[in-house]
This record gives C-alpha cells, structure tokens and sequence, in this order.
C-alpha cells in the first residue's frame, strides 16, 4: 500500500478497511457493468458517456458531463482538460472505448487528479473486455499548488 492508499483509507467500527469515497465508486463501477452488460463493446466513447450518465442520474447521483479543468501557473491559464464525468462533485471518470487501457491512459487520469481538487478518480474501458482502475491522488500531495482549478 502506498502514501496515499494509506491517506485514502481508513479502518471503520468493525475493523473493515474504508476508502475515500467507496460509496461513490462502487456504485459507479455498477452503473459502469450495468452500461457494459447492456451495450458491450464496439460504440464511440460519447456513447458510453451518455449511457453512463443516465444510468448514474437514475440512480440519484449527480452527474456532470464534460467538465473543463483548467490548469494555472502564476496567475496565467496554462492549459485546459475537460473530465468526461464527475460524479457527486467527488469522483472523476475518465471513460475509454479501445482494446486495453495503457499507461498514458492511467497517466492521464493522474494528470487530471493532480491538476484539480478532486482525489479520486476511475478509468473505465468499454473494450472487448471490460476494465476498471481507480486511482487516487491526495490532496494533502498537491500541497499548496496555486495551479489547482476546477471548472474555470
């Protein structure tokens, strides 16, 4: 277990392990085999973006689609990402639609974490065979960074 693996986590009443924001996941990684049983393999990402939004939304969770991130260095806009879901205003989802996720994917998603407030994020893969990968990146890590910005 890493850094944040142990600052993500907690240990609960009964001695169960507890990580930040499971509630959340879990029932993302639901909606996500929900879409993925329904649907399969083969359609365009936005599709799956679109399925997985409306299957969150009819569980009661909040949804954005498409949410600009952007990136600040002393003072000045830097760059720009844009999440394809977040969930709750707590959980990013990067979504993929290819063969296999990679490492630039996963990099992705850490890039993604770093440049925001939020901590927890999973790459989801509607690929031949169905992916899941959660990553989390401590705020406490970010430290003081000005360039933190979500939604600007």
């Amino acid at each position: 277990m890493n850094a944040d693996q142990r600052r993500s986590t907690r240990i609960d009443d009964d001695g169960q392990v507890e990580l930040l924001h499971s509630d959340i996941t879990e029932r993302i990684i639901g909606a996500f085999y929900s879409v993925y049983n329904q649907l399969g393999c083969g359609f365009l990402e936005r599709v799956y973006e679109n399925a997985l939004a409306v299957e969150l939304s009819e569980m009661g969770l909040r949804v954005v689609c498409q949410m600009p991130l952007t990136v600040w260095f002393k003072g000045h806009i830097v760059g720009e990402y844009v999440a394809d879901i977040v969930v709750e205003n707590a959980v990013l989802v990067e979504l993929k639609a290819c063969e296999a996720l990679t490492v630039e994917h996963e990099a992705q998603l850490v890039n993604y974490l770093k440049a925001t407030s939020f901590e927890v994020g999973l790459l989801l893969n509607f690929g031949r065979k169905p992916e899941v990968r959660r990553r989390v990146y401590s705020n406490r890590r970010k430290g003081s960074q000005s360039w933190l910005s979500a939604g600007q």
